[in-house]
């Protein structure tokens, strides 16, 4: 028997089949992915609808292990719960059935067959993506074309393994596997774990099937350990992510551990004692689907009363040695959402708005401290300031790369706007810091406003500090009201700034203080009206994107 043939022959096909899956999923993301934001919308608490949505959103892409990615980035990034993610995960593993029936429709339906269909469907495809300029049209050619190469790599695969029908060496690995429970899910494991989907995996046990070698029993097993080896790609995917992350990728990692173990559990009893026969015959296509597809919809029935007990499980892992988390890190914003970009665009803003809080918050610190002189204050002034800055570049990084993703027109001036703003609000801080080493120097020089002053740059203080507050409001909730308030506010500010530096020269000329604490005054009074002028910056992005 030519081995050499058969191996390339099948990688080959397994080579076409994987292409073909990537190219269909990623047109039907292109085609669907702002859709995708109404169907997370829709889901709240309701973990069945979570199941429908995961099985049909894993159906469309081919890939459970996909889908749980999609989640881990979802729930790291704040857009989902890990209540929320709990359904979606159960139902990606119903969905990623569907790749099964496909690989089987050879025997179900005639005029699916892979040979028919597949070069009917990359003609048409290819045709659609050459002549046509409409980009929906592309996007339908490149899912037509994916379908067509998916359908030729099985054809590939199957004929290529065709003459391991006649191998005793095959015949006799699955007699094997079947009698060896262990050994057929860590076969299943292994596999799934290396080419990172369960889907391609089942097809390559279909593939095997087609030549008459796979029995039951150790098509079962196998399919157990499939389902425990598709955990590796969301494992690794949520390493240095957040503890509800992680806590996503660990629901999904017992929920297909338990499963895969109990029904191993069952069916060794069922193939070892009730009906032994059964275990040892030849097991087709259509068969491995249904098998396939049972074992998920029962796994999902079995496990989903006891959801909140797994999430709970999953968090106490999540936690386990959780180091408190830095205020510099990104909450919202991660790599895997920018498959989506409405998401990943509506969550810079997320990140944005959350520097703004900290600026704000460190900006009424350093008022604080020029009218208590409470040194304590100080060092969460600077290092707060430096954690701005740290958001800052990592925010506009993040921004950057989406910029390279395929987006539209609209998009691209939401982000260049989001640019002014974050850059607006790190400026904030950098007056706040300012405002900071004045005071440090008021208090080395011993020098202190006098009660007229100190009533003016209290009130200048107030009138601030309301700018950036409704600035930061006006941009969290696109509150065009608040955006006018910070306009009037900022036009107050302006006023009060020359009227208050007026004053102070007047009294400088008239010797009623020294030029060291003029300096600090006229000082403050410019880093006071620098910051409105940038809370008036943002609050327009918002009247513009309004």
């Amino acid at each position: 028997m030519d081995y050499f043939s058969i191996v390339v022959a099948f990688a080959g096909g397994l080579g076409l089949f994987l292409y073909g899956m990537n190219i269909m999923a990623s047109g039907l993301q292109k085609s669907a992915g702002n859709k995708m934001k109404k169907l997370l919308e829709m889901l709240t608490k309701n973990k069945f609808l979570g199941v429908l949505i995961g099985a049909f959103v894993t159906a469309i892409i081919q890939s459970s292990s996909a889908t749980t990615v999609m989640v881990v980035g979802f729930v790291n990034a704040s857009l989902m719960t890990l209540s929320q993610s709990v359904g979606i995960i159960m139902g990606a593993n119903i969905g990623t059935t569907a790749t099964s029936w496909l690989v089987s429709s050879a025997e179900w339906a005639e005029y699916l067959k892979p040979e028919t269909l597949a070069p009917i469907a990359v003609a048409v495809g290819a045709m659609m993506l050459i002549f046509s300029k409409k980009n929906t049209i592309k996007q339908i050619g490149e899912i037509i074309v994916g379908f067509g190469i998916l359908f030729i790599g099985i054809k590939m695969m199957t004929s290529g393994l065709g003459p391991l029908s006649q191998s005793q060496l095959f015949k006799d690995a699955f007699r094997e596997l079947g009698e060896n429970p262990i050994l057929g899910v860590l076969v299943g494991t292994v596999v799934t774990a290396i080419i990172q989907s369960s889907s391609a995996s089942v097809g390559i046990l279909q593939s095997l099937a087609f030549s008459g070698i796979v029995t039951w029993n150790s098509a079962i097993y196998i399919i157990m350990g499939q389902n425990i080896g598709t955990c590796v790609t969301a494992m690794l995917s949520s390493v240095g992510a957040s503890k509800n992350a992680k806590g996503a990728a660990y629901i999904h990692l017992l929920f297909n551990v338990i499963g895969s173990v109990f029904f191993s559990l069952l069916a060794y009893i069922f193939f070892e004692f009730i009906r032994p026969d059964i275990g040892t015959h030849s097991i087709n296509l259509l068969e491995i689907s249904i098998a396939h597809t049972s074992f998920n919809i029962a796994n999902t029935v079995m496990m989903y009363p006891f959801s909140g007990i797994l999430v709970k499980i999953a968090e106490k892992i999540a936690l386990r040695g959780k180091a408190a988390e830095d205020e510099s890190e990104l909450i919202h914003l991660d790599d895997r959402i920018m498959e989506t970009p409405v998401f990943a665009i509506q969550n810079c803003l997320k990140e944005i708005v959350r520097m703004g809080y900290m600026a704000y918050d460190n900006f009424k610190l350093s008022i604080d401290f020029l009218m208590t002189k409470d040194e304590e204050k100080v060092e969460k002034i600077f290092k707060r300031e430096k954690n701005i800055d740290k958001l800052q570049k990592a925010i506009t990084q993040y921004m950057v790369k989406l910029c390279s993703t395929n987006i539209n027109e609209l998009e691209k001036k939401t982000i260049t706007s989001l640019f002014h703003t974050v850059n607006d609000i790190e400026r904030i801080g950098d007056h706040s810091e300012n405002i900071a080493e004045v005071t440090q120097f008021m208090i080395r020089e011993k020098v202190r406003f006098s009660d007229v002053g100190r009533r003016e740059m209290s009130e200048i203080c107030e009138a601030s500090i309301k700018c950036v507050k409704n600035a930061i409001l006006a941009l969290e909730n696109r509150d065009i009201d608040k955006a006018e308030e910070v306009a009037k506010g900022e036009a107050e500010v302006d006023c009060m700034e020359k009227e208050f530096r007026a004053r102070h020269i007047e009294r400088l000329a008239k010797l009623e203080c020294d030029t060291t604490t003029g300096v600090a005054f006229l000082d403050t009074l410019t880093n006071l009206e620098r910051v409105s002028d940038h809370a008036l910056n943002v609050a327009q992005s918002v009247m513009k994107r309004k």
